[in-house]
């Protein structure tokens, strides 16, 4: 017994000194571009927390006018307010966005519109993850639906006011676990067959296919588009999960916080000279290998094509 406790102690000991070290090589890559923003239009959505936020907070530092679009504004509202002290950027705007209902998504796009004239960068930042079973307003399964069909929605319905900015960017976040993921065309709203943990994967390789279609066809527009890992992030996203939140505090040296986090999305969203890669996924602020799944040009080109009728729109 005396043996195990002093060799736990040892260990502990051991995992104290090392830890800055540790954190230091998860912290993964950083955004080293020093772009100004001042008179750029970015709309950033889920940004009332986690990466998120920070990646508004970074933003806006850098002169930009920001809208934070959320499902919940009274949180944006505090984030904003946060915000706007830290960095004397007034210009930190709030704006509700539900991606789970497309009459939302449809209302703060003819909202912006109207007040907007520009827009040069949009993040689809928001998300959700391990979810019981359920729908969205619009009958679609909730990963789908907030994870890829709104953000391809809301895209959509941006993308005119993007090429009249260009250059413009739109960044989406996706996830390493794309690689576990399948689009099963078959069964799109798993009511066959559901697993919180696929769901989620599956939506994520739908995010890396959907920034592959886009990008072949904003070809010569000036708008490019990038899909990135922002890593394992200690974040609200795992709050459907009991399991991951314990394993996040009990590996917290390995889990980035949410600025580590934010770092890639800041990458792609500014770095010079990405045009020649739109498309690509990013990792770490460097562009990274996706799964074979996420390279079928046929698959991205269905889904897009499925995307579309789902949400009765037409986008050529």
């Amino acid at each position: 017994m005396l043996v195990t406790l002093g060799l736990l102690t040892s260990f502990f000991s051991f995992l104290y000194v090392v830890a800055p070290s540790i954190r230091k090589f998860f912290a993964g890559g950083v955004c080293r571009t020093n772009v100004q923003l001042p008179g750029k239009v970015v709309v950033i959505t889920g940004a009332n927390t986690g990466i998120g936020k920070e990646t508004a907070r970074e933003l806006a530092s850098r002169g930009a006018r920001v809208y934070i679009a959320c499902r919940d504004v009274l949180k944006g509202e505090s984030a904003a307010s946060e915000i706007r002290v830290d960095t004397k950027n007034s210009q930190v705007l709030v704006r509700k966005l539900d991606l789970s209902d497309t009459k939302s998504i449809r209302a703060f796009a003819e909202a912006f519109l109207e007040e907007e004239k520009q827009l040069h960068i949009l993040i689809n930042n928001a998300g959700v993850m391990m979810c019981p079973y359920s729908k969205t307003a619009d009958g679609f399964e909730t990963h789908l639906g907030v994870n890829h069909l709104g953000h391809f929605l809301l895209t959509y319905l941006l993308l005119e006011r993007l090429k009249v900015s260009a250059p413009a960017r739109v960044v989406n976040v996706s996830s390493v676990v794309h690689h576990i993921g399948k689009i099963r065309f078959h069964d799109l709203q798993s009511e066959k067959r559901y697993s919180r943990g696929f769901a989620y994967c599956h939506s994520k390789l739908a995010n890396i296919l959907f920034t592959r279609e886009l990008a072949k066809r904003l070809q010569g527009t000036g708008v490019t588009t990038y899909a990135v890992h922002p890593g394992v992030v200690r974040s609200e996203l795992v709050r459907h999960s009991s399991l991951l939140c314990l394993l996040w505090r009990l590996f917290s040296p390995f889990v980035k916080t949410a600025r580590e986090g934010a770092q890639t999305s800041l990458h792609c969203a500014l770095a010079e000279g990405l045009e020649p890669l739109s498309g690509k996924y990013f990792s770490d602020c460097k562009r990274t290998w996706v799964s074979p799944r996420a390279r079928n040009n046929k698959t991205a080109e269905r889904l897009w094509n499925v995307s579309c009728e789902l949400l009765g729109i037409r986008w050529e």
